[in-house]
């Protein structure tokens, strides 16, 4: 599933292209694509035809584009959508979901969902902040993210710190890659207790966070195959950088330890044997 740099490619490739224009036409093909707007595709289309686009902002994963109406289009890519720029000419993706043409019949914004896990939808009064993902944490590249409230937050859960990076109203955008590139940097292993790190670890551990999803929106992201592309459908090439996700069997490339993959929530994780040993006794 993108995590946030891989959204906040996206944010920035539609901000680029869709930041004040007027909407013209709405086209819904597949009702799925829709499914989170509870009044349905008819009132989807007839809400946002004639409203123009303010802004692309993001919470987390999630995208929205806040109207002159005081409105605001939410989007959530879930495992394969894309939100691409296109001409008007261009053949039909065949996973289109969703089309949005614009007053200026300059290109147009469609929604491609080969496995319609995401999904568009529009939240009334929502252009500040929609509040269907108000309950969604700050992430640390956004600059009101608080640091100490964090580290004190993360100290006072008992759980494996692996577990609280992915929590989304602790802190929002890091998923299963981005999480075991910054255990991997701080020489963690992901079922280290929260409870037990010392404030100047979780301090480390913020900073490696940080410092990994800025690396990677740098890059594009981390595509590992057609799933993921940017606007301009094209692939992120952090994937090139990884030193933990998806690295079983290889050398680690800080003591040369041939890496591990672990279950993991019904995930994997990657790590070094040396660098990062498990705890002692698990949590309990």
């Amino acid at each position: 599933m993108p995590e946030l740099p891989e959204v906040e490619t996206v944010r920035q490739g539609l901000a680029k292209w869709v930041t004040g224009r007027r909407i013209d036409t709405v086209e819904v093909r597949h009702p799925r694509a829709i499914r989170r707007h509870v009044p349905g595709d008819v009132h989807f289309a007839a809400v946002l035809a004639g409203r123009t686009v303010l802004d692309v902002a993001r919470r987390g994963k999630y995208l929205w584009l806040p109207l002159d109406s005081g409105d605001a289009i939410i989007a959530h890519l879930g495992m394969s959508g894309q939100l691409l720029m296109q001409p008007a000419d261009a053949e039909d993706e065949a996973h289109l979901r969703v089309r949005i043409t614009f007053a200026d019949s300059g290109p147009q914004l469609r929604f491609v969902d080969q496995r319609t896990f995401g999904g568009l939808s529009v939240s009334e009064d929502g252009a500040e902040l929609p509040r269907e993902i108000a309950h969604i944490a700050r992430d640390p590249m956004d600059p009101l993210f608080d640091d100490e409230l964090f580290v004190a937050s993360l100290r006072r859960r008992h759980t494996e710190v692996k577990r609280a990076l992915l929590d989304q109203t602790l802190i929002s955008g890091v998923g299963n890659i981005y999480a075991d590139e910054a255990l991997w940097r701080s020489q963690l292993h992901g079922a280290r207790a929260t409870d037990a790190l010392t404030r100047p670890a979780v301090r480390r551990l913020l900073a490696h966070v940080r410092d990994v999803l800025g690396e990677a929106i740098v890059a594009g992201g981390t595509s590992f195959d057609a799933l993921y592309v940017n606007v301009n459908g094209e692939s992120g090439y952090f994937d090139r950088a990884l030193n933990a996700y998806g690295r079983e069997g290889q050398p680690c490339h800080r003591c040369g330890t041939i890496m591990r993959r672990e279950q993991f929530m019904n995930r994997s994780s990657y790590s070094c044997p040396r660098c990062q040993p498990r705890p002692r006794q698990p949590l309990r």
